[in-house]
C-alpha cells in the first residue's frame, strides 16, 4: 500500500458511520478522531455491479482515518447507471450521444464517476463535449464481455470444450433457421456495444455489406431496452419447446452471466469467450474536471486505495476481475474462462482512459444500429453556394462538393427501403428568386434510391451562388412538417459550408420567431445541420437546431464530413431520463 494512504496507525481512535441516504446513495463519514480536522466530500458515482466493493473500500479507509494533508475525508458512494451519470455529464459539457435521453433535472454529476467502460468517456469526448478532460481514466476491475447462451443450446456449439469465434456467431444468427439473438440497447449498454462491434467486424471482414445489414437486423429484432427484461427472456424451462422459443444468444458481461447463475435459474447460462476477444468492460476512475484541487487530491488517494491487494479480492467477491483479467481470492471462474480475459482493445490500468479505442469505429457502429432499428423520413439538403468550389488539401484537391456528395452517396448506402428520403440543393436564386430547388421529392427508397444515386453526383456549385441558408430551413421545415408521418423520424439533414449571406433573404430573427411559431410536440422535426470548413458559425447554426430539435455538427476538416455524417445520422430525439 502506498505511504500516502495515510491514517493506518489512528484506526483505533476513529470510528465510521454508515449512512443510508435516499436512493441508492451510501455515505461514510468520519466521526471525532485525533489525526485530521475539518472534512473534505468527495461524491463518487460507480456503476452498480462495482458499488459494494467501492462501498466497502471506501468504509474501510475511512475507518483507518481517511485523510489528505491532515483534512479529514467523507465519501459518498452512489451507485448509478452509466448511462444515466451520461446523460447528466452529457447535459453539463454540451454534448451529445446518440440514443442516450436527456437529464433529468435533479441529475448532479460526481467528482469521481466509475462507469462500466471507457466508451462512455470517448463517446462524451467525440460527442461534442471539447472541454471534458477526466483525470486519471485507469482501469480499477474488469469483466470481460461475453455471448451467454442457455446450456443445452452452447452445448450444441461445442462449449465448453471448442473455441468459437465471431464469424461463427455470424453464421448462427443469419443463417436460414437463425439462433434467436437479442442485445440490450447498445447505444445505452456498453457490453451490447462492445457485441455489436464485434459481429460488424465479423461481418464487415468480407467486405459485403449485406452481411452487415444481415446483423444488424438480427439482433435489432432481439433488442432490449434494459438488461434485465433480457435476461428475462432466456428459457425458464428444461421443455424443448420453451428453450426454441426463448433467447438463444446474448452479448453481456461475465458478471452479468455469474449474477444470473447465482439465482440458481432452470437453465443456466454458459459463457462464451468469443475470438477475436471483445472490448471488455474496464471500469475507468474518472476523476471529472472542475473539482477542487483538495478534492482532486483526495481523489488521487482513494484510487490508491482502490488498486490495492486487498480490493482485488473485493472484487472478486462481486464476480469482477483485476484490471489485468486476474482475479482475487473466492472469484468462481466460469467453465471455459481464461485468465487474464482478453480483450487488448481496453488499455491497462495507468494507460488513460481511451487511448486504445477507435473513435471511429464506434462512431459507425451506433450509426448503422440507429439506423438499422429507426427507419425514417428524411429531407437531405445540400450547399450548392460558389465557396462550395474551394479545394481540400487533406482530399487530394477534390472540392468541399465533391467531397460532400460522396459523403451523401457512401450514407445512402446504410439505408434501407423501409426509409423515405429526398434532396434539395441551396444557394441564392437557383429557381428564379427561389434560393432551395427540389431535385427528388421525398419518398421511399425502393423507388427513390436510384434517382438519388443518379442525380448526387451531378450536383455542382453554382458560379457566384451566396448561402441562402434561413430562407431554405425555413421551407424545409414547413415541408417535413406539412407531410409529417407518425411512426418515424421525420428530420432535415444540412450540408452548408458557409453563414447565411442572402441580402434579400429572412433575417435570423424573423426565421427563429418563425421557426418558434411551427414548432409541435406532437409533429416534430428533428434538424441536423452539418457545417463544413472554417467559414461556418456554429453558433448560427446552434441557434436553429436549438428551436427544431436536432443539432449542429463541424467538420473543420472537409475531407472528415463522412464520420461526421455518420455520426449525425445516429442523433435521433430522446425524452428526458
Amino acid at each position: 500500500m502506498s505511504s500516502s494512504i495515510r491514517g493506518a496507525g489512528a484506526a483505533a481512535a476513529a470510528t465510521a458511520l454508515v449512512v443510508v441516504v435516499a436512493g441508492s446513495w451510501f455515505g461514510y463519514q468520519q466521526l471525532a478522531g485525533p489525526s485530521c480536522s475539518g472534512q473534505i466530500q468527495l461524491a463518487v458515482a460507480t456503476a452498480p455491479e462495482l458499488a459494494p466493493a467501492v462501498q466497502a473500500a471506501a468504509a474501510q479507509w475511512v475507518d483507518d482515518g481517511a485523510a489528505v494533508g491532515g483534512t479529514c475525508i467523507a465519501v459518498t458512494v452512489a451507485a448509478s447507471e452509466p448511462v444515466d451519470m451520461a446523460a447528466a455529464v452529457a447535459s453539463k459539457h454540451g454534448a451529445t450521444l446518440a440514443g442516450v435521453g436527456q437529464a433529468s433535472g435533479t441529475a448532479i454529476t460526481p467528482d469521481v464517476w466509475i462507469p462500466d467502460s471507457s466508451t462512455w468517456l470517448l463517446r462524451l469526448k467525440t460527442g461534442g463535449a471539447t472541454a471534458f478532460a477526466p483525470a486519471n481514466g485507469a482501469s480499477i476491475a474488469r469483466s470481460p464481455v461475453v455471448v451467454a447462451m442457455p446450456e443445452p443450446v452452447a452445448t450444441r456449439f461445442g462449449w465448453p470444450d471448442k473455441k468459437l469465434k465471431w464469424t461463427d456467431m455470424l453464421k448462427a444468427v443469419t443463417s436460414g433457421k437463425p439462433l434467436r439473438a437479442g442485445i440490450v440497447e447498445p447505444t445505452q449498454d456498453a457490453a451490447g456495444l462492445s457485441g455489436l462491434l464485434s459481429l460488424t467486424a465479423a461481418a464487415s471482414a468480407g467486405g459485403d455489406a449485406k452481411a452487415t445489414t444481415g446483423a444488424l437486423r438480427a439482433l435489432a429484432t432481439g433488442r432490449s431496452a434494459l438488461r434485465q427484461d433480457l435476461l428475462a427472456r432466456f428459457p425458464r424451462s428444461n421443455d424443448p419447446t420453451s428453450i426454441a422459443a426463448g433467447l438463444g444468444a446474448a452479448a453481456l458481461s461475465e458478471e452479468d452471466v455469474m449474477a444470473y447463475n447465482a439465482t440458481k435459474p432452470p437453465i443456466p447460462l454458459a459463457a462464451l469467450y468469443l475470438e477475436p476477444s471483445p472490448m471488455p468492460l474496464d471500469y475507468p476512475y474518472a476523476v471529472l474536471p472542475g473539482i477542487e484541487p483538495v478534492k482532486a487530491s483526495a481523489a488521487k488517494v482513494l484510487f490508491e486505495v482502490l488498486t490495492t491487494r486487498g480490493f482485488r479480492n473485493r472484487l472478486a467477491a462481486q464476480s469482477l476481475r483485476a484490471p489485468d483479467g486476474n482475479w482475487g481470492d473466492g472469484f468462481k471462474a466460469l467453465p471455459g474462462a481464461p485468465s487474464p480475459a482478453g480483450g487488448a482493445t481496453v488499455p491497462p490500468a495507468g494507460g488513460g482512459a481511451t487511448g486504445g479505442l477507435d473513435p471511429v469505429a464506434i462512431g459507425r457502429a451506433v450509426s448503422g444500429w440507429s439506423i438499422a432499428t429507426q427507419p425514417g423520413r428524411m429531407l437531405a439538403i445540400i450547399d450548392r453556394s460558389g465557396s462550395m468550389k474551394e479545394p481540400v488539401p487533406s482530399a487530394r484537391g477534390r472540392s468541399r462538393e465533391e467531397v460532400t456528395v460522396e459523403a451523401a452517396l457512401r450514407g445512402l448506402g446504410l439505408f434501407d427501403n423501409s426509409w423515405s428520403i429526398g434532396l434539395w440543393t441551396f444557394s441564392t436564386q437557383l429557381v428564379g428568386q427561389q434560393d432551395w430547388q427540389e431535385i427528388v421529392p421525398i419518398g421511399p427508397l425502393s423507388t427513390n434510391r436510384s434517382k438519388l444515386e443518379q442525380e448526387l453526383p451531378g450536383i455542382r456549385p453554382k458560379d457566384k451562388g451566396n448561402t441562402g441558408l434561413y430562407d431554405t430551413v425555413l421551407a424545409a421545415y414547413k415541408k417535413v412538417q406539412q407531410d409529417w408521418e407518425p411512426g418515424r423520424v421525420n428530420s432535415i439533414v444540412l450540408f452548408t459550408d458557409g453563414v447565411n449571406d442572402d441580402d434579400n433573404g429572412i433575417s435570423q430573427a424573423a426565421l427563429i420567431s418563425e421557426l418558434k411559431k411551427l414548432t409541435d410536440p406532437e409533429r416534430p422535426v428533428q434538424m441536423i445541420i452539418i457545417g463544413i470548413g472554417g467559414e461556418v458559425s456554429r453558433a448560427e447554426l446552434k441557434a436553429m437546431t436549438d428551436v427544431t430539435g436536432g443539432a449542429p455538427f463541424v467538420a473543420a476538416d472537409p475531407n472528415k464530413i463522412g464520420d461526421i455524417f455518420l455520426g449525425a445520422l445516429a442523433l435521433r430525439p430522446n425524452a428526458p431520463r
